[in-house]
């Protein structure tokens, strides 16, 4: 049970369940395919986005310099190419260090990783075909962006190094959800650091900014001048009696209410949905949006989980701990999740029929089970013939 409260939709299934929105073109900043809210586990991260910083400012080159390390952020139309000239390295040095073509155009804001060090002071000046040297920077009138509030100011010294991040290098399979959540930093600070694209592409090699955080006020917490102190806080009126309390003994009785039995929890008009129970168990966990997007389903372990309708298996991924997760897409913009099973026994694009064999029940003894209507979860319970 406690593993599969870790349970962890990644990249393939997102993208698999995003596509299946009515509209098309979703911002993933937005979508959680971690789940990581589900079972109160411990992989949220939505504390960490208010204690995230924001990136420093880069010098008038783009450079941001480190103790250990520069990075430079690109600008509108920038290619490694004009990066490198800007700064006066080799383009193909510098496009092999960030694993990128040297002609391929960069979102503005993007991180390219220097190899080596460059020198502080202006940007280098530019030799036209014609021989003559000319300003990049000269006369073109292009206003730079404001910094955001907060935002600390580069210039060509460099950074302390308690201001230094720390660089991850992306590996095969790793999607920006993963990485936010193996540093605890949120998704969208990860991706405004670093410049991605709305729907969160990476590419082997690639080198990321991990965020680093801020100092978050406390809740609650009063701001005062500096060098006016604390104010003192009110003490209670002495002049008005403490209320009146009635306190119990302690072997008085106490009201119990009566648990519900959740296995019964399938009334008769649950019963005219359209898919079948995927696992024979009493269901020990209801489904409440936002904490718990399916229902738990107590089974035996090594007994078989079943496809709950007929469709296509349109994704099979795997949750933090390498166990299975299997998504099928049905009629009807409807899609079911499968996880808490093993010896998976279809593959990827193969279409099953209601009844056919996933594979087996984990020795936890604990299948979660997930119907979705295009993007969001439903309750599984109302599909349940």
């Amino acid at each position: 049970m406690a593993k599969i409260g870790k349970l962890a939709l990644v990249a393939g299934a997102a993208l698999t369940l995003a596509s299946c929105g009515p509209n098309g073109g979703l911002d993933f900043r937005n979508f959680d395919p971690d789940l990581r809210g589900w079972g109160g586990g411990g992989l949220d991260t939505a504390q960490a986005a208010a204690r995230a910083a924001p990136r420093p400012t880069p010098d008038q080159r783009g450079v941001i310099s480190y103790p250990g390390y520069q990075v430079a952020i690109a600008r509108q139309g920038d290619t490694v190419a004009t990066i490198a000239a800007r700064l006066s390295l080799d383009a193909g040095e510098l496009a092999r260090h960030n694993a990128i073509g040297e002609n391929t155009v960069l979102n503005p804001g993007a991180v390219v990783a220097l190899p080596r060090r460059v020198a502080a002071g202006a940007a280098a000046p530019v030799v036209s075909s014609t021989g003559q040297v000319s300003d990049p920077f000269a006369g073109q009138g292009v206003k730079q962006p404001t910094a955001p509030a907060g935002a600390q100011e580069v210039t060509s010294s460099t950074l302390p190094a308690s201001s230094q991040p720390r660089q991850h290098v992306v590996a095969s399979g790793e999607t920006a959800w993963s990485i936010a959540r193996r540093y605890d930093v949120s998704v969208d600070d990860l991706a405004q650091w670093n410049g991605l694209s709305s729907d969160m592409a990476l590419r082997v090699g690639q080198r990321l900014l991990i965020p680093v955080a801020g100092q978050a006020q406390p809740a609650g917490a009063t701001v005062t001048a500096p060098g006016s102190g604390s104010p003192t806080p009110r003490p209670p009126s002495a002049a008005k009696p403490l209320p009146a309390e009635k306190t119990q003994p302690v072997a008085s009785p106490v009201n119990k209410p009566s648990s519900p039995d959740l296995g019964k929890t399938r009334t008769a008009a649950s019963r005219s949905g359209n898919f079948r129970m995927p696992v024979s168990g009493a269901i020990i966990r209801t489904y409440e949006k936002g904490k718990n997007e399916g229902i738990d389903i107590s089974a035996t372990p090594g007994s078989s989980v079943v496809a709950a309708g007929g469709g296509t298996v349109a994704a099979i991924t795997r949750d933090v701990d390498q166990v299975p997760i299997i998504v099928i897409r049905h009629d009807g913009n409807l899609m079911t999740v499968y996880a808490g099973l093993e010896d998976v026994s279809v593959s990827k694009g193969q279409k099953v029929s209601a009844g056919t064999a996933l594979g087996k029940v984990r020795s936890q003894g604990v299948v979660h089970f997930e119907v979705r209507n295009g993007f969001d979860s439903v309750d599984p319970e109302k599909y349940l013939g």
